[in-house]
């Protein structure tokens, strides 16, 4: 008997069926999810490059810019980025707002049955509640400056805002965030879709080893940061310039930027001619 024979003779062709919305939201929500995680392991890692030194950092920033493709800086290529990926955080809060709970009484009633379960996942599940709505606003201020000022990157500028601008504490504040954030979500997403061959356990301790790694790594990288701009806070403003590239990159800069510089050719002996 086929299944369609089936649902007839059984009435089940007369029910309502229930909708699949819901279903390909949370698959809209998984995957903006999985994008972001992504993206920030891929930020977090162009950042760090400023623990190789100013001029990889540099390098990094223009290339992004277009530097060395389209003949010299273009901030606006970030600005594009930076939309693209404002719009999917906006779309993945959207969808994460639906299994927020909706009232303090519900919060109140979900945190009882979490202390009361002693369920691991219900509690790491209730810390990226807190640690997503601490981003809607953290992040929120963050992707808007890199959309509106896409110049003020770089190890300079960045530094600056670090120290002189006294923004460390936010950036802290959001490192701690979204690595926990981020951690927890790339968790969730393998236990929720599956992962091939592994136990829930080797997913915690891979998801911890993951948070750990990019916590110590962004904090070296906000530490960096902070030094370089405790050194340059007599000359707030000023912007990287660095003196020479290696090799390969200088052949891709704009013809002039890295020029090499002018040898004095000393004027000749003059020998004095000889009396006939």
């Amino acid at each position: 008997m086929s299944n369609r024979v089936f649902i007839a003779q059984a009435g089940l062709a007369e029910c309502p069926r229930k909708s699949r919305l819901p279903a390909r939201l949370d698959l809209l929500q998984s995957g903006s999810g999985l994008m972001l995680a992504l993206f920030m392991w891929g930020h977090m890692f162009f950042v760090a490059s400023i623990l190789l030194g100013e001029t990889a950092m540099w390098s990094i920033t223009r290339m992004f810019e277009g530097y060395f493709f389209l003949g010299g800086s273009q901030p606006r290529l970030v600005s594009g980025v930076v939309a693209g990926v404002l719009l999917i955080f906006v779309v993945h809060a959207l969808l994460a707002l639906r299994k927020f709970p909706a009232s303090f009484r519900q919060l109140q009633t979900l945190r009882a049955h979490v202390k009361a379960m002693r369920h691991e996942d219900s509690t790491l599940w209730i810390w990226q509640v807190y640690t997503g709505f601490a981003l809607f606003f953290l992040a929120s201020a963050h992707l808007y400056q890199m959309l509106v000022w896409p110049q003020n990157i770089g190890p300079y500028a960045s530094a600056d805002r670090m120290w002189s601008d006294g923004l460390w504490p936010f950036y802290l504040v959001m490192l701690l965030a979204v690595e926990l954030h981020g951690g927890i979500g790339l968790y969730r997403l393998t236990v929720k879709w599956g992962f091939p061959n592994a136990s829930r356990e080797f997913l915690k301790k891979l998801k911890w080893a993951l948070t750990a790694f990019f916590l110590i790594l962004g904090l070296a990288t906000l530490g960096a940061y902070m030094k370089i701009g405790f050194e340059h806070r007599a000359h707030y403003g000023e912007r990287y310039q660095p003196e020479h590239l290696p090799d390969w990159l200088e052949r891709l800069a704009p013809p002039g930027d890295f020029a090499p510089p002018t040898e004095l050719v000393p004027p000749a002996t003059m020998t004095p001619e000889r009396q006939p």
